[in-house]
């Protein structure tokens, strides 16, 4: 008798011969996709990245302003009822200038708006009349408001303008480069809430 084993083949009827074995099932086409899932798939993306765009531009258009800090000035009619009527009109923008909270303790007759890149506008009513207006100042008319300008000084990015035909005058500073919209927004606050008095300028000063 052989030492070598010997190599027994079992034909099992039950067992399907490897010629009649059922091809593998082909796996599932990635072509065949629910054309909604692939639309929802494309979409999220696009989605979140709108949805963070628009995010930062309201967090930009919304900053956290802190209140405006005002000191003292000469404003003898600050308490006036002209005053309390003009502080109660103004509107809550001066183009693109928002209205601001005052820092307390807040002068009388007074009111802020402020940009987004922190510029302020300044309103003071009641103030004194300006020591250089007089008879011969040249005037600028804004929605039938008359205005004299003093030019800021040297290191001051504003000028001031006051209304000068009124019950009381009305200071307003505004930086440069804002544009007429600050000024024709007050002269319309201005023109709603105060009646319009002759000029009462100082006398021409003699050379």
């Amino acid at each position: 008798m052989s030492g070598c084993g010997t190599l027994v083949t079992v034909n099992d009827p039950d067992l399907p011969d490897s010629a009649d074995a059922p091809e593998p099932a082909e796996p599932h086409p990635t072509a065949r996709r629910s054309p909604a899932l692939i639309a929802v798939a494309v979409a999220l993306p696009v989605a979140l990245v709108v949805g963070v765009l628009v995010a930062a531009v309201i967090a930009g258009r919304d900053p956290i302003r802190e209140p405006v800090a005002l000191g003292t000035v000469p404003a003898p009619a600050a308490e006036s009822p002209e005053c309390a009527a003009l502080i109660a009109a103004l509107p809550e923008n001066l183009g693109d200038f928002e209205r601001a909270e005052l820092m307390d303790p807040a002068p009388v007759g007074a009111a802020a708006w402020q940009a987004d890149d922190a510029k302020e506008v300044v309103l003071r009513c009641g103030v004194d009349r300006p020591l250089e207006f007089n008879a011969a100042s040249p005037l600028t008319v804004v929605d039938a408001v008359q205005w004299f300008e003093v030019p800021g000084e040297e290191g001051l990015d504003a000028s001031t303008w006051f209304a000068v035909d009124r019950g009381v005058y009305v200071a307003l500073t505004v930086p440069h480069g804002s544009g007429p919209t600050p000024l024709q927004d007050a002269s319309a606050a201005i023109t709603g809430a105060l009646e319009q008095q002759p000029l009462d300028p100082a006398p021409v000063p003699t050379p």
